[in-house]
């Protein structure tokens, strides 16, 4: 009769609760096959009622993870429980779904239990994905002293004080392991014994504070705290809260208030005035962060006042001249009109950096303002002087939109513009060529791939797939500040999670985001969100090169462009320069736009019929294939351009074309004097 097989031994259980964060749970797991190779280990998943398809992502990807499937979201703490009470590790870590963990993590974290028996649970080194220290890494209890330091901004005024920056330990290198109070709950890597004998997570927490209470307790029963520099983890941090309906402030706020309640034995009044300091801080939280969403409101209502000072100037030749009754009538209510107006076409939505609607609701609030003076004459000072804030403020409140988005500064997650995202592909293999030409395809996106960094040990000079070698990971930072570089996009396979570290680590001082595109090449991981890289595909789809309102305003834009470069720049280039051939092609074919021949910005005329059955304008003087002149473009790269133009044509992407073609121009002739 043949033995039964022995129960395999499981040294470290990982468990991951996910909601809705599919691509970077996919991310985690991925990063965690690799820690775990050696490790005699399981991984187990709780799903808390996802709506992406995370349950469908993990059966087909990761057959091997441990999936519990729960009908609701219960919360973080039940979720983790759960997973606990399946667990067969001498050791659990819980690991939020938003992290990257290296390749030595869980053998560093093991290894470290082993020599400090005092030890029950420890945290790692968290970083944000900039590279940057992530300050809730290691903290102290919320006693009331701690927590008053927090809620009133003294630990954030004096970091480095010992007296006021104790909460997140601000004043201790995050380069050595200590004891502390706390880790934080997006990594807690503890012994069976600790869980065995203190329990699981408190389930009155539904979110934030589980961990606090958790460290408290274990503490309490005897065992340590610590914290351990020797390995590190990237949290994206807060992204299932972002994708659920929590109000975020107010749960982190409660959190606290029901740690105090719990742990601390204070005299009454102490504890209501840190409640009362709790509430205050979580209302005032809560004001700026909605605050930092209404900034745009904010800005326009001080450009309608400052139109209407400006107006009253030009008008009377002086300000504030108007009888004193009038003032907070003439300044309060036009600005709430106007803005009502903004808010009622949708411009403090997703739609916050239109031109157009702006311009649109601007124009329709003037013309209600011009017709209310008219029924209230005693404040019809001048009409002509609504006319002039109308035209002022038309232009001013479009214009400062405008300007971000040359700029590249329009909300995250809107398009930004041709100039927002200087990006570099770290890969020259064929997976880092897959990556620049998908990105390349996506230029009305604000994505402008510069060039390749190539992976440790490849040659860092040359051409490939039509994009220089600008450098090395070795010496990425060099690249990064000599090139100007907003954005850098890792190709899968290139990098090891540790090299991966060393360079975000490396550069955490600049202003760069680094993005990882994990295996599948479906979507672009980063700081704020999750952007897919799939190719535009020809679908029945809205084109606004369609819309007659459209090729209307773009015929506008043609003739009235083209008529002023005509009458200003045109003469001065034909008498500076003779020959048709030193003219250059875009002026010379100027009148060629007055006609109607042709257009400013629009395809090559080769691509005019590339796509049949869709119209794609008339031939244009630049466009977005002709951007890209200087090096190879596959018949793949022409179809994505065309259908991106198509798609997002409007004026304003016209205008960022000719100023892309401008700069380009200048660039080519700089280069071409120098050589």
């Amino acid at each position: 009769m043949p033995h039964p097989a022995a129960p395999r031994i499981v040294d470290v259980s990982v468990i991951v609760v996910n909601y809705n964060v599919r691509e970077y749970l996919a991310n985690a797991l991925r990063s965690l096959r690799a820690s775990l190779q050696g490790v005699r280990s399981e991984v187990i998943v709780v799903d808390n009622a996802s709506a992406d398809g995370s349950v469908e992502m993990i059966r087909k990807q990761f057959p091997r993870v441990r999936l519990i499937v729960s009908d609701e979201n219960s919360g973080f703490a039940h979720a983790n429980n759960l997973a606990l009470r399946k667990a067969k590790g001498r050791y659990l870590l819980l690991l939020n779904p938003d992290t990257l963990v290296r390749e030595d993590t869980v053998r560093v974290m093991r290894s470290y239990l082993e020599k400090h028996p005092e030890v029950g649970l420890a945290g790692c080194k968290i970083l944000n994905p900039d590279g940057t220290f992530q300050l809730a890494a290691r903290r102290s209890f919320p006693t009331p002293w701690t927590a008053f330091t927090r809620i009133v901004g003294l630990s954030r005024l004096f970091p480095s004080s010992k007296l006021f920056g104790r909460y997140n330990l601000t004043y201790r290198s995050v380069e050595e392991s200590y004891e502390v109070d706390a880790v934080s709950g997006s990594f807690m890597f503890l012994r069976r014994d600790v869980y065995e004998k203190v329990g699981g997570l408190d389930e009155a927490f539904f979110m934030y504070g589980e961990d606090l209470d958790w460290c408290y307790r274990i503490q309490r029963a005897g065992w340590k705290i610590n914290y351990v520099h020797a390995t590190s983890i990237i949290h994206y941090k807060g992204e299932s809260t972002r994708r659920s309906n929590l109000d975020e402030i107010r749960t982190f706020y409660e959190a606290m208030q029901v740690f105090v309640g719990k742990h601390f034995k204070y005299p009454k009044w102490l504890l209501v005035g840190l409640k009362i300091s709790i509430r205050a801080a979580s209302a005032a939280a809560f004001v700026l962060s909605h605050f930092r969403r209404l900034w745009p409101a904010v800005i326009d209502a001080l450009v309608v006042d400052c139109a209407i000072i400006a107006s009253e100037y030009l008008r009377r030749g002086g300000v504030f001249l108007f009888p004193d009754r009038a003032y907070p009538t003439v300044y309060i209510i036009p600005s709430l009109i106007v803005v009502a107006t903004l808010l009622s076409a949708g411009v403090y939505t997703r739609r916050s950096m239109s031109v157009t609607r702006s311009w649109t609701a601007v124009v329709v609030a003037f013309i209600f303002l011009s017709a209310l003076t008219a029924f209230f004459k005693e404040y019809a000072f001048s009409r002509i002087m609504v006319v002039i804030a109308g035209i002022l403020s038309s232009i001013a409140i479009p214009g400062w939109r405008m300007m971000f988005r040359i700029m590249g500064r329009s909300r995250p997650g809107g398009r930004s513009t041709l100039f927002g995202r200087r990006t570099v592909v770290v890969g020259t293999g064929p997976e880092g060529q897959a990556v620049a030409e998908r990105l390349r395809a996506r230029i009305t996106d604000g994505i402008d791939v510069i060039g390749l960094i190539a992976a440790p040990g490849s040659s860092s000079s040359g051409t490939v797939a039509g994009l220089p070698v600008l450098g090395t990971v070795e010496s990425i930072g060099k690249v990064l500040r000599s090139h100007k570089v907003t954005d850098v996009v890792v190709a899968p396979g290139v990098l090891t999670n540790t090299q991966l570290f060393a360079m975000i680590g490396g550069n955490s001082g600049l202003p760069v985001s680094f993005q990882l595109v994990p295996g599948t090449m479906e979507v672009l991981i980063g700081k704020a969100s999750v952007e897919s890289l799939e190719r535009v595909a020809l679908v029945e789809v809205a084109y606004n090169i369609e819309l007659p309102s459209r090729r209307i305003a773009k015929r506008v834009f043609d003739v009235t462009v083209a008529a002023a470069l005509l009458i200003t720049v045109y003469p001065f280039v034909y008498l500076l320069a003779p020959t048709r051939k030193r003219r250059g092609s875009f002026l010379r074919n100027l009148p060629d736009v007055l006609s109607g021949r042709c257009s400013l910005v629009g395809p090559t005329a080769e691509a005019v019929g590339y796509i049949p059955g869709l119209f794609l304008g008339k031939p244009g003087l630049t466009g977005l294939i002709q951007l890209h002149a200087g090096r190879p473009v596959s018949r793949e790269e022409i179809e994505q351009f065309l259908l991106s133009y198509a798609r997002n044509q409007s004026v304003l992407l016209d205008l960022e074309i000719l100023f892309k073609s401008f700069i380009l121009h200048r660039r080519r002739r700089r280069i071409a004097s120098a050589t």
